[in-house]
């Protein structure tokens, strides 16, 4: 039996195609051509005016939280329920991570919750450099309801768009929100370079500082010659070569996700006890709400779990793998990581709440639909009644 993954990248001869061509043309190096391409056709596609490619989403936050101030002696704001690189990159920067509840409804930050812990912050003498979102599975952040809040008070945003390449909301592309923003190119994600991510501002100056920094800060001289501390984060021409191929088949890869969501709640709607995060793909109303306007890329598909299903995420997790299917919990909230036990958290239980029900279904765009019904009838055996 093929056992089915989690979120496998999606290759086609067309991105082999682009691969030989970058090596034969000798540019097999970081930078090159195609790293200039693939930057430019990026930009344009989210709607900024810079784009930096770079060795991994990582790479990307950290150079973005450097390019709004953060770093030692001051604090950044932070979502619970993300993955640690997205509380790491803070950690690097030299700030501290401070970390922000979610909503129920989609896992993204608490709009209300995350301002208000701003200005408690501020208000015991604490130095907010910045607020960081995490738009959570491919579903955008409620920014609508925190930029002007933010703005108000001078503390920038910071995106983490590493999931939600290609989602729109309020009519405004993932990764076009705040000062800066960052992608992920990792394996997993909606469209891979193999490793690697993206810087993405409007503000051109801060795109160049980070390019700086990202190529050892070497000054512009016939030499060798630095004046400051930089890092080797800029991405291959070789890798750069494959995103392109990658983005022209971006839409296509997320038309495939959406039906394949789709086709999970044609089986398994109306199971008891058992919703989907954010929107709801049995209900084609639910897009049109006033306060969802919002498109999901549907990187990954994740099915919440309540009292009434009788089985917890570890018990359907472990049936799913019995039959060669890999599905995974929800992140585990940073505040509840070891790495940053003691760590100053707002919380409201809720990102606890997801971790304890939620589970992440086989989403990958390469997959068929035997695969996807193989994966519903292994859920179904699980949660019927």
């Amino acid at each position: 039996m093929t056992r089915i993954l989690l979120s496998q990248a999606d290759v086609t001869e067309l991105e082999e195609k682009a691969v030989t061509q970058a090596v034969r043309s000798g540019w097999v190096t970081p930078l090159g051509p195609d790293v200039d391409a693939f930057e430019a056709e990026v930009a344009d596609r989210v709607g900024v005016a810079g784009a930096l490619a770079l060795s991994s989403g990582t790479a990307a936050l950290h150079l973005a939280l450097l390019g709004v101030g953060a770093r030692p002696g001051r604090v950044v704001l932070v979502p619970t329920l993300t993955f640690a690189a997205s509380a790491n990159a803070v950690v690097q920067s030299g700030a501290t991570p401070v970390f922000v509840d979610c909503l129920a409804r989609d896992g993204n930050v608490d709009p209300a919750l995350l301002v208000a812990a701003a200005d408690r912050l501020r208000d015991e003498g604490e130095d907010v450099a910045a607020v960081m979102t995490v738009d959570l599975f491919g579903q955008i952040a409620d920014h609508a309801s925190i930029a002007p809040d933010l703005e108000r008070r001078g503390i920038p945003l910071v995106e983490d768009a590493a999931e939600s390449l290609g989602a729109t909301r309020d009519g405004r592309d993932a990764g076009s929100f705040g000062a800066v923003a960052a992608l992920s190119f990792n394996g997993n994600k909606i469209m891979t370079t193999s490793g690697g991510g993206m810087l993405l501002s409007d503000d051109t100056d801060l795109v160049d500082r980070a390019r700086y920094l990202s190529t050892q800060a070497r000054q512009p001289v016939p030499w060798y010659e630095h004046t400051e501390v930089g890092f080797n984060y800029r991405l291959s021409n070789i890798l750069a070569a494959l995103g392109r191929a990658q983005l022209s088949r971006l839409d296509e890869m997320i038309g495939r996700r959406r039906a394949i969501r789709v086709r999970y709640a044609s089986q398994l709607a109306d199971l008891p006890g058992l919703r989907f995060l954010g929107q709801d793909p049995a209900d084609p109303k639910d897009a049109h709400e006033p306060s969802h306007a919002t498109e999901d890329n549907c990187w990954l598909t994740v099915v919440v779990l309540g009292e009434s299903a009788q089985v917890r995420p570890a018990e359907l997790i472990a049936a799913l793998a019995a039959q060669d299917i890999e599905a995974r919990h929800v992140w585990k909230p940073m505040h509840l990581q070891p790495v940053f036990a003691g760590h100053r958290a707002f919380t409201t239980g809720v990102a606890e709440s997801l971790f304890d029900s939620g589970v992440t279904l086989p989403s990958g765009s390469a997959l068929a639909d035997d695969d996807i019904d193989r994966v519903a009838a292994a859920v179904l055996g699980v949660l019927a009644p």
